[in-house]
């Protein structure tokens, strides 16, 4: 295997390039260096970056396979053998603030035992904790440990985010204990969440446990270990992510049954209230017809007299109604 130059990792707009010291630290790449087994480097790009795509699409570093997937159209996870290197494509849970978390952040990556290029177009909030370990030197100290504490960053956040959904269902059945129903479309909105992280966190968790069976040679025993280890626990989220989307279909059946008691309940009102006035709107209108020889048409005290027996009549129909349990 040639070495590898750091000049030829010199990338103008590159969001960092730096060499990992086989201590858990890093240092800046420089043109002067040498990249080894025992001292990889990482190379972070954004490939819409102009200098960054240039060097993608014209770097000997990487097979040309490697270029086009390192720079394309986001895809679901996923993990390939391309020679002495390995591709692998993951997605993280999106720290924008202004955008939705279920909107995954798509990271491809692409690494042998002594390089690792990784591309990336939106910010990976969850590489900020590995950045964070590898600035205090209590980061990786090779290929295979930075590839185990990346994934593990990963799937905390998801974790986190799963729990923050968890959260918001039980909320949700609380307030559907006390006949509260959701603003129109959050409901909505959480199932679309949990069925995303469905789609792209079960295949996630393949490359997990792929990767922990793979015997690639930058990967020891324990990496792999471990590696497995973040394979089930994202495995025991996505049965939660099964659960939260089984609850959420309970609630939207309970939701249509609550509204559809509560829609009964008016019409059964409207047709008490339609049942107690029915005799007086037959009187009132028996005796609104202009003709000759209306009962007290001539009397003075006609007008109050039908009055008071629409009164009457009202509530007897109305106590008719309370003892037959209508009322």
């Amino acid at each position: 295997m040639e070495a590898i130059k750091g000049s030829d990792l010199n990338v103008p707009d590159a969001v960092f390039a730096w060499i990992l010291d086989g201590k858990g630290g890093v240092k800046p790449l420089e043109a002067s260096d040498v990249i080894t087994k025992e001292n990889p480097c990482w190379l972070h790009l954004n490939y819409t970056n102009p200098d960054s795509a240039q060097w993608l699409a014209s770097t000997p570093l990487l097979p040309n396979t490697v270029r086009d997937a390192l720079s394309g159209e986001s895809l679901r996870p996923r993990v390939s053998r391309m020679g002495e290197g390995t591709l692998i494509t993951l997605r993280c849970i999106n720290g924008s603030t202004d955008e939705r978390p279920d909107q995954l952040v798509a990271m491809r990556l692409y690494m042998d035992e002594r390089l690792i290029v990784s591309t990336r177009q939106r910010k990976v909030l969850a590489l900020d904790d590995v950045i964070s370990d590898l600035e205090e030197g209590s980061g990786p100290a090779d290929c295979g440990g930075w590839l185990v504490d990346v994934c593990d960053a990963l799937t905390d956040h998801a974790s986190e985010f799963i729990e923050q959904l968890h959260d918001k269902i039980i909320d949700l059945e609380d307030n559907l204990l006390e006949q509260q129903i959701p603003p129109r479309g959050f409901l909505a909105l959480l199932r679309k969440q949990l069925i995303v992280m469905r789609r792209y966190m079960a295949p996630q968790r393949d490359v997990y446990a792929r990767l922990a069976s793979e015997r690639l040679p930058w990967m020891t025993d324990d990496h792999r270990r471990r590696m497995q280890d973040i394979a089930d626990r994202l495995g025991r989220g996505l049965d939660e992510i099964d659960a939260c989307i089984a609850r959420t279909a309970v609630m939207t059946d309970e939701i249509a049954q609550v509204m559809q008691e509560s829609l009964s309940r008016r019409t059964y009102t409207m047709s008490l209230m339609a049942m107690v006035f029915l005799p007086s709107t037959f009187l009132t209108g028996l005796f609104g017809v202009n003709l000759g020889g209306i009962p007290g048409g001539g009397w003075n005290l006609g007008f109050y007299s039908f009055c008071v027996m629409l009164l009457v009549l009202i509530g007897g129909v109305t106590w008719w109604l309370h003892r037959s349990k209508w009322l």
